[in-house]
């Protein structure tokens, strides 16, 4: 199947959303090359994910642990159906309507993201930290009729509610008040709900990206696209089993932490661990309270955790999936020493919504972020989009069964190059056809002609043991164009002084090749990152780019 293939008729009677599809000529090709990506054309995926377990008998199994409650897979399914319900004959959804979901990773929060799919609605689910100025943009861009919300996060959505004139209203829970939503839920006969006949093209789940690199863009994803991750990265290469226990750090606002915590695991029959807090100290106590076997988080925090392995028993994990950012090879390498566990690197992105390119644990190799998952297709491209030989810097281009679709926005033409999504990514395809990640387009390092990657010299100050932290942009200087410059977070009891800056230089020297060392460091008490864990560079830049001005000036 193409982008070219007729669409089935929607269930949605509120078009917005298929209305505001970019034109079908700028969408990417479309590729199902798998038996177990071959969906029919009414697909609801909740039915997959969950009701399926009940009907086949196995609704006793526990599907999601918390400090203070465990919910089988029968127990959630019923708090879905009474969402629904609400949302349906209370609230005056119907199929099509865009739902804003926000809260902490929670079962409430599980269950209401399954409930409005389930009912057909659209979910737009945002970060927990977002301020009110951030959600709005959301809400009016998705033009958004109803919200569920955390009452913790009260505030900030009552303030951005002036600012979308199509939200009709906010049911809150957790306050006990007598309109919350645990109220409107505890009606008798709301126990059941019929799944909405959705097509298997009809979206589902508007995720917006973190606007990095400018304003957020709406990602649009189908239910076949919700399976599709499943039945391609979950099923060939992460290959979770029904007793398997997830646990992870990623907001199932981010894509990431929706496949990681609540898709690949329900999908297996399998359960996942939904602490009240996911910091690294938080998850590590966690991992070993619960005895989780599957983790999902960023680099940062298995770096992080690294130093206090010792004090908790985490050898029940037997898979730990990074992404994010890339993984530095020094932490892959510290990790396995001390675990055994080798770390699944993965690239994917929201436009995508999961892991593209991923290898199992039996191909893994370090520093590599591997193979194509099953059911995709990768390739690297020079500027004129031809794919370059093995061995050459370029862009990455890929495609599969889920791909680029944004909301109403003009870059779609900028994402989607000849039927290949082009993530902003560049990389090195080995004679093997392994991938390697050198940085995102717009953190290549030109100096004195040489191309730089920030993440390569990250990763080659990263494994001497002065440094906890560091990231790496290119300073702009008249001689050579541009400078690398570091900043570096020092493990504790460690001093930013010159003797360790000509160590560090001289490390990285010997470690990669010498042209491409920080010729300036500067130290710094911590370093600019998303809610998600990601560092952001472009803010690093910003910094770089006006001491120097000032540096100038006097």
């Amino acid at each position: 199947m193409t982008a070219s293939a007729p669409m089935t008729p929607s269930a949605h009677q509120d078009t917005f959303a298929r209305d505001n599809l970019p034109p079908r000529d700028q969408w990417p090709e479309f590729v199902f090359s798998l038996p177990e990506l071959q969906y029919p054309a009414r697909l609801n995926c909740v039915t997959e994910l969950l009701d399926n377990w009940i009907t086949t008998g196995h609704g006793d199994r526990p599907c999601l642990i918390t400090t203070n409650e465990t919910l089988s897979y029968a127990q959630l399914a019923e708090r879905v159906n009474r969402i629904a319900n609400v949302l349906t004959r209370d609230l005056g959804m119907v199929p099509g309507h865009r739902v804003l979901l926000r809260a902490p990773n929670s079962p409430m929060m599980v269950a209401a993201y399954l409930a409005v799919i389930k009912a057909g609605g659209v979910v737009v689910a945002t970060m927990p930290l977002l301020r009110a100025k951030e959600i709005a943009y959301p809400l009016t861009k998705a033009k958004i009729y109803l919200g569920l919300c955390d009452a913790r996060l009260a505030d900030e959505m009552e303030k951005a509610r002036p600012a979308a004139p199509d939200l009709t209203k906010v049911v809150y829970w957790g306050h006990g008040a007598p309109d919350a939503l645990e109220a409107l839920m505890d009606k008798p006969g709301y126990e059941s709900f019929t799944a909405c006949d959705t097509a298997s093209d009809d979206v589902c789940l508007i995720g917006f990206t973190s606007g990095t690199t400018g304003e957020p863009k709406g990602t649009m994803h189908f239910h076949r696209d919700i399976m599709a991750t499943c039945d391609s990265y979950g099923r060939n290469v992460l290959r979770a089993k029904a007793d398997d226990r997830f646990i992870g750090s990623p907001p199932l606002a981010f894509t990431f932490g929706l496949g990681g915590l609540v898709l690949f695991p329900m999908r297996a029959g399998a359960s996942t661990i939904l602490p009240d807090k996911t910091a690294p100290d938080d998850l590590l106590v966690a991992i070993a309270q619960h005895r989780a076997t599957i983790c999902f988080t960023a680099p940062t925090a298995y770096r992080a955790i690294l130093g206090k392995i010792a004090e908790h028993d985490i050898s029940s994990l037997r898979i730990c999936v990074s992404a994010g950012e890339a993984l530095p090879k020094a932490t892959f390498d510290a990790w396995e020493a001390a675990t055994g566990v080798k770390i699944l690197d993965g690239i994917g992105a929201t436009e995508m919504l999961h892991i593209f390119i991923g290898s199992p644990v039996e191909d893994i190799r370090p520093g590599a972020t591997g193979k194509p998952v099953p059911g995709y297709q990768a390739k690297v491209i020079d500027e004129s989009g031809h794919e370059v030989p093995p061995g050459t810097i370029g862009r990455l281009a890929v495609r599969g069964p889920t791909g680029c679709r944004y909301l109403a926005d003009a870059r779609q033409r900028k994402y989607v190059e000849n039927g290949w999504n082009v993530t902003g990514d560049t990389y090195v395809m080995d004679a093997d056809g392994c991938f390697w990640y050198q940085a995102r387009s717009d953190d290549m390092i030109v100096s004195a002609g040489y191309n730089i990657a920030g993440p390569e010299v990250e990763s080659a100050l990263l494994a001497h043991p002065a440094v906890a932290e560091c990231g790496v942009v290119g300073l702009k200087d008249e001689e050579r164009g541009q400078i690398v410059k570091a900043y570096i977070v020092l493990q504790t009891g460690q001093t930013g002084d010159a003797a360790m800056t000509k160590a560090l230089q001289d490390y990285v020297k010997a470690t990669i090749a010498p042209f491409k060392y920080p010729r300036a460091i500067e130290y710094v008490t911590g370093l600019p990152r998303t809610q998600t864990g990601k560092l952001q560079r472009f803010e690093l830049r910003e910094i770089a780019a006006k001491n120097a001005a000032q540096k100038m000036a006097s």
